[in-house]
Formats: C-alpha cells, sequence, structure tokens
C-alpha cells in the first residue's frame, strides 16, 4: 500500500490540516465507523469504485462517486471499504473550510454530498488531472493549486473566534462556561459565528474535542479503569460519559472494547469485528 500526506508550505496550512493519498488499500473489512472530529473533508476517489453511506442499521443511504465532501458530523458515520482503492483528500481545520466554500458552514452539516453542489463541474476537471498525472507529488499540487484559486481570506473567521476554538481545544470541558465568557460579544453572537465558519456550535466542538481525547488516550493503555477514565478526562460521572460514548460511537464503552476497537485508529475502526 501507498501511503502520502503533502507537506503544505503555503498559505494553505493556516487552513487545511492535511492533504493526503492512499493506493492499493486492501482492508479486510467492508464497513468502517468513522468518529466525528470537527474536520470537514474533501474525497477525490480515483479508482472508479463507488462508495457507499449507511444509517445506523447499516442499510444503505448514499452512493458516492468521483468527489464528495463530508461535512460537520455529530455523530458517527457508517460508510464502505473497497480492494485496491486509491483517493486523495483535503482535510480542512475546524475553523478552516469556510474561505473555501460560498455558504455558512453549516450548510454542511451531519451530510456527505456530491462536491459539484459547491465547486461546480471544475471540481470533476481537477479530478481528471489528478488521475492523469503519475507521480503522487503531482497529483498534490494540482489539488494545491486549486484550492489557491478558491480561497478568499475575506471569508476567514475573525481572531476573536479564532482564540476562543484554541481555548476549547485546550481546555477541559468543566472550563466550557469560562471560555465562552471570554468572548466579548454576546453568546449569541459567538454561536452564530461558530455556525458560520465551522458548522457546530463551540458546546457540541468542545464534546467532540473531549471525545476524541478519551479515544486516543483508552487507546494507548493496555489496561483501563473506567472510573480513572471518566475522571481523567473531565466527565460529570459516569452516565455522561456513557451517553457521549454511545452517541459519537454507536456503542456503550465495554462493547467498544470487547470488539477491540481499541486496536484500531482512535477516529475509525473496522465494523466486521463485531461479528
Amino acid at each position: 500500500m501507498v501511503f502520502e500526506t503533502y507537506d503544505i508550505k503555503s498559505s494553505l496550512g493556516k487552513y487545511v490540516e492535511s492533504i493526503f493519498y492512499y493506493k492499493n488499500y486492501n482492508p479486510e473489512h467492508r464497513l468502517e465507523r468513522v468518529v466525528p472530529t470537527g474536520n470537514i473533508f474533501v474525497l477525490f476517489e480515483l479508482d472508479n469504485i463507488p462508495r457507499n453511506t449507511y444509517d445506523n442499521n447499516l442499510n444503505p443511504n448514499g452512493t458516492f462517486l468521483k468527489v464528495w465532501i463530508s461535512g460537520m458530523h455529530q455523530s458517527y458515520i457508517n460508510i464502505s471499504t473497497a480492494n485496491n482503492s486509491e483517493m486523495l483528500a483535503v482535510q480542512f481545520k475546524t475553523l478552516g473550510a469556510s474561505p473555501f466554500f460560498k455558504v455558512p458552514i453549516n450548510e454542511l452539516n451531519n451530510t456527505v454530498s456530491p462536491a459539484e453542489i459547491y465547486f461546480g463541474k471544475t471540481i470533476l476537471k481537477i479530478r481528471e488531472e489528478v488521475i492523469a498525472k503519475e507521480k503522487v507529488s503531482d497529483k498534490f499540487e494540482i489539488v494545491e493549486r486549486w484550492l489557491l484559486g478558491l480561497l478568499d481570506e475575506k471569508r476567514s473567521a475573525p481572531q476573536d473566534i479564532i482564540e476562543v476554538l484554541t481555548n476549547l481545544q485546550n481546555q477541559p470541558f468543566s472550563k466550557h462556561n469560562e471560555v465562552l465568557q471570554e468572548y466579548p460579544k454576546t453568546q449569541k453572537h459567538l454561536i452564530d459565528q461558530f455556525k458560520k465558519h465551522c458548522g457546530l456550535t463551540p458546546k457540541v466542538l468542545h464534546r467532540i474535542f473531549r471525545f476524541n481525547k478519551l479515544l486516543a488516550n483508552i487507546n494507548q493503555r493496555n489496561e483501563i479503569i473506567w472510573t480513572d477514565t471518566v475522571y481523567e478526562t473531565g466527565y460529570a460521572d459516569q452516565s455522561h460519559f456513557i451517553k457521549d460514548f454511545q452517541s459519537f460511537c454507536g456503542f456503550n464503552p465495554s462493547k467498544y472494547i470487547k470488539n477491540g476497537y481499541n486496536d484500531s485508529l482512535p477516529n475509525f475502526f473496522p465494523l466486521n469485528k463485531e461479528g
């Protein structure tokens, strides 16, 4: 399998978390569950293999080809995998997508949509250019040029919103109200700005950040004592902890460990392990 990430040296680095490419990916499983991370993705399929999404009962509810957008999600999504798959993906930072879209980012919430809706037929031409190049570096450069051409920094989040987000990422959830109170304008204005520039409200994002830290925590441990984990990750009590776990990944904590999902990457895991 080939897996490469692009070293972003242009102004895109302010907005884009990563651009990555893989080829000849042959997973043993056919379904993956993806946990919300607070990122928006542009996904280029380069192998002519359709991808499907599935509802909570694992019934197909969408088919995607060529290029699509995965918006901000408040809960997990289920997606198909494929043998010999080849894809290139752009992962925006939490506040990074708004300079590239001409709509408020909350319009993308909880959706997986064809990219033409937002970028027109041009995005399909970009995909063809990427496919035509043999070198991975050339593929990355095409996508970078496309993104730079779209970039409108006037649509960027204001500095005071960036500061609130940074504090949410670095402060425990117990400090949530304190972080919001530092914002100089009204709470309604803050929420509206978050919806416009990243899609989700500050509270939902803070919960997502906390949950991802939790997964990273338990995935690094050989022995897990749940009472300690609840305390260390800042949950008020075990019931809130279990509720978040169920909401964000669809399983309770015990089932997550029983099925060995803590051996996967923290943000997605193969559903086949459920048996």
